[in-house]
């Protein structure tokens, strides 16, 4: 990979937020950083032929997934996209391997009062959104990045991706164990600890209005990406 030095790597911030590319208050990086609330012992095994999920919910139909029969029975698709952290910093032009949140929801039926889904880890960390965000073009339940399988420490061996170009990482949990589909909203680990329950990039919203100078400081210090 070629790693850009500083006065390139600006040109190359300006040439994106020119071309609307780069979210106000973001700098660019080349690498991925790694940024986790979780232990490494807390890590779900990264082994594909264990891995379940579960659609829950507000819908006609719940059920369970193998990694096989997900790949067997959805379209996979490679889609690339840039992706924003909340922490401010930016990657452009990433590679995913996955099959989109939407088809597997359309086999559950969300019922007409199904407002929100709520993406859950392993690890019992919890993200919120509309349900309009799940069912973006980009959405995705994906097991491979930049052409290779999903490492632990960025949320193997498989993760939600949740519209990317509309919100920050953290609404795209690590460790995808469950999608539920709900009501009601219901915030979820960062929300309750002073993040913004939207999360939309494009209008910076990193924090509640009403958090507090002491705890957006706390917030800031365990701030990462699930």
């Amino acid at each position: 990979m070629k790693i850009f030095g500083r006065s390139e790597r600006r040109a190359r911030e300006r040439e994106a937020r020119a071309s609307g590319r780069l979210p106000p208050g973001q700098s660019l990086t080349e690498k991925y950083p790694v940024l986790t609330y979780e232990s490494q012992r807390e890590w779900p095994p990264n082994d594909l032929s264990q891995w379940r999920l579960d659609v829950t919910g507000v819908v006609k139909h719940s059920f369970q997934l193998d990694f096989q029969t997900l790949t067997r029975e959805f379209d996979v698709v490679d889609l690339a996209f840039d992706i924003h952290c909340v922490t401010r910093w930016s990657k452009l032009d990433t590679k995913w391997k996955g099959v989109r949140v939407r088809d597997v929801l359309a086999r559950a039926a969300p019922e007409p009062s199904a407002r929100f889904l709520i993406t859950h880890s392993t690890t019992g960390y919890t993200a919120n959104v509309p349900l309009e965000h799940a069912l973006a073009e980009t959405s995705l339940i994906t097991w491979e990045y930049a052409g290779q399988p999903l490492a632990p420490e960025h949320g193997g061996p498989v993760r939600a991706i949740i519209d990317p170009e509309t919100l920050y990482l953290w609404k795209s949990a690590k460790f995808l164990r469950s999608l539920e589909v709900t009501a009601e909203d219901n915030p979820g680990f960062w929300e309750r600890l002073g993040y913004h329950n939207g999360g939309n990039i494009w209008a910076e919203e990193r924090f509640w209005e009403d958090s507090g100078l002491q705890t957006r400081r706390q917030v800031m210090r365990r701030a990462g990406e699930p």
